[in-house]
């Protein structure tokens, strides 16, 4: 069955029809284009028009902006953020870059100095490498790259740009052990630079300053002079500098004073040495030393007449 419709029927169909309503419209739209072409009728209307709809115009425009400007606020944030991460790599990297040219540099003024010291002590000296230090932590030693199989001698002198770094101890075919100058009890004879006055530094161990030992209380040493080897044990060619006297006390009530030296050498931060050879060509050899029993005794005197 057909729905009930309860809505009231119009008495009459009243106004155009569709098609009747189309043609009107058209021609009215083509009059008022013609009008506007031809006469310019409607530049204050279209003005008119635009004032009252430029506020509704740009509040919803407003949504639009508000989210381009979100847009590019957020992506400008990534691209900074993006650029802060290269930046911090590439500082990285240059900080990197920048520490090894530095540590290139220091490097490069130390094997300076050691061929500085190679040309003025003219010899068959060896350029080595410290590899590593001992494995005793109360023994100044460290071993350095060269041995017997690049002609490594036990006894050589070992130095490095600034001054005796220590002398070679044990030789093996590829590596080297090197007692430093601070090992417990180890000699080097020096004389001060200033006066030329000799005397023996001995090493006081780990931690403690090497000593000139048995030094009267009245010798003529001060702090400041500088101690260079003295070429008389022929094992250290002369004029090497050993270190520097940093104090002296004298104290009347002792017999010898005592006097501290800071060694020059980097004994305890230098990567590349040089072993020098010993000064012993053109040297008598040595005499034998003289047992007491064997020296001739002195005649004692007569006695007085009985």
């Amino acid at each position: 069955m057909p729905a009930l419709s309860y809505d009231p029927q119009p008495f009459f169909k009243r106004g155009p029809t569709p098609l009747a309503r189309f043609i009107f419209f058209s021609l009215l739209s083509l009059a008022m284009l013609f009008a506007d072409g031809r006469y310019g009728y409607l530049e204050n209307v279209r003005l008119g028009v635009a004032v009252v709809l430029g506020p509704f115009q740009r509040a919803a425009m407003l949504p639009g902006q508000a989210w381009d400007v979100m847009a590019a606020y957020f992506a400008s944030q990534t691209r900074l953020s993006e650029e802060n991460q290269q930046l911090r790599q590439q500082l990285l990297t240059q900080g990197a870059v920048v520490q090894s040219a530095q540590s290139l540099l220091q490097e490069n003024l130390r094997l300076r100095g050691l061929l500085q010291a190679h040309v003025r002590a003219a010899g068959n000296d060896i350029m080595a490498e410290v590899l590593y230090l001992g494995r005793d932590p109360f023994s100044q030693k460290v071993y350095v790259n060269k041995g017997s199989a690049n002609e490594v001698k036990a006894g050589q002198a070992v130095i490095d740009d600034a001054g005796v770094v220590g002398q070679v101890t044990r030789v093996f075919p590829a590596v080297s052990e090197v007692t430093l100058l601070t090992e417990k009890d180890h000699t080097i004879p020096v004389k001060v630079e200033r006066n030329g006055v000799r005397t023996l530094l001995v090493g006081a161990g780990t931690g403690h300053a090497p000593e000139l030992r048995f030094m009267s209380a009245n010798a003529d040493i001060k702090s400041g002079d500088v101690l260079v080897t003295s070429g008389l044990d022929g094992t250290y060619p002369p004029g090497l500098a050993v270190a520097v006297v940093a104090a002296v006390e004298r104290d009347s009530g002792l017999m010898f004073a005592r006097i501290t030296c800071r060694p020059l050498a980097g004994v305890d931060r230098s990567d590349q040495v040089l072993i020098v050879a010993a000064p012993q060509a053109g040297l008598p050899p040595r005499p034998e030393e003289v047992a007491d029993r064997e020296l001739p005794k002195r005649p004692g005197k007569g006695r007085r007449g009985r």
